[in-house]
C-alpha cells in the first residue's frame, strides 16, 4: 500500500498538505498523520476517512517529535508495518521572535530540536522504506535566504533545512528519490501568533503574505516534478536572487524583523 507520511499535519500548512494530497498524488492509498495535538488530529483523521473525494485512508499518530520517545515509537511502527513510503512531508516546525539572550532558552532550543533534529531523524528513519520514484518535501522558509535578526535561530534552522535538501537530493539521485524544499513567506496561520510575531514586527506587517492553500498545492506539484527549491510568489523569488548576489553583511541590516 503506497503510503505518505506528513509531520505537523494538524494545522496550518500541514493541514492543507493533507487536504490536497489526493489531488496531486492520487496513487497514495494511505497517509500517516503526525502531530502532537490529539484532538485536532482526530478531527482531521475523521474528516478524511469520511470523505468521498480523492483522499487516502488516514492513520492518526499522536507524537511530539521533540520527545525522543516519540521518535522511538515512530521507528518501531515503521519496523512493524514496513510501509511502502511514496512521499514524506516534513512540515513540523516552529519559530519564535526575540533577541538571543533575552528570549527563553527553551524556546530557542525547541526550534533547533524540531526544525533540525526531528526533521533529520524522521527522514533518516523513513528513507529505508522509500523505493525508486519516492519524494521528500521539506518545509523551509524565505528566512533561509538570509539571517534575520530577532529570528536568528529560526533563520539558521531553515538555512539548514534548505542545505539539507540540496545535499540529500544529490545523495538520492541514483535511487531516483527527489527532495524538494518549499520556501514560503509569511502566511495567515497560528505560527505568527504562537511565535509572538503578530503586532511586534514591522517587517512582517509590510511583507506580502502567501496564501497557504496555494503554497501547499504548488509545493506538492513541485515535489512531484522533482524540483529542488520551490519559492512561491514573484516577490520572494526576487528576494532569493537578491540575497545570493548581495553581500550578507549588507543584506542582514535590512532583514531585521
Amino acid at each position: 500500500m503506497k503510503t505518505a507520511i506528513i509531520t505537523g499535519a494538524s494545522s496550518g500548512l500541514g493541514r492543507e498538505f493533507v487536504r490536497l494530497l489526493g489531488s496531486v498524488f492520487p496513487e497514495i492509498e494511505r497517509v500517516w498523520l503526525i502531530a502532537r495535538r490529539s484532538n485536532r488530529l482526530k478531527v482531521l483523521t475523521e474528516e478524511l476517512n469520511a470523505s468521498q473525494d480523492l483522499t487516502p485512508e488516514a492513520d492518526c499518530l499522536v507524537m511530539d517529535l521533540c520527545d525522543p520517545m516519540s521518535l522511538l515509537a515512530l521507528r518501531e511502527k515503521l519496523a512493524e508495518e514496513q510501509p511502502e513510503v511514496t512521499l514524506l512531508i516534513n512540515c513540523a516546525g516552529c519559530g519564535y521572535l526575540g533577541l538571543l539572550g533575552d528570549a527563553e532558552t527553551a524556546q530557542q532550543t525547541r526550534m533547533v530540536d524540531l526544525n533540525v533534529r526531528a526533521l533529520t531523524a524522521v527522514t533518516n528513519m523513513v528513507l529505508p522504506y522509500m523505493d525508486r520514484g519516492g519524494h521528500i518535501l521539506n518545509v523551509s522558509s524565505i528566512a533561509a535566504f538570509c539571517p534575520n535578526p530577532r529570528m536568528t535561530v529560526y533563520s539558521a534552522t531553515k538555512a539548514y533545512v534548505s542545505a539539507f535538501t540540496i545535499g540529500l537530493s544529490e545523495e538520492l539521485r541514483r535511487r531516483h528519490i527527489t527532495v524538494t524544499a518549499v520556501c514560503p513567506g509569511p502566511m495567515e496561520t497560528e505560527f505568527l501568533k504562537v511565535g509572538h510575531i503578530v503586532g511586534d514586527s514591522r517587517m512582517f506587517e509590510r511583507l506580502p503574505y502567501c496564501e497557504q492553500v496555494r503554497v501547499a498545492a504548488g509545493a506538492l506539484r513541485a515535489a512531484k516534478a522533482g524540483r529542488m527549491i520551490y519559492t512561491p510568489k514573484l516577490f520572494y523569488k526576487f528576494y532569493r536572487v537578491l540575497a545570493k548576489i548581495t553581500p550578507v553583511k549588507l543584506m542582514v541590516r535590512f532583514t531585521g524583523v
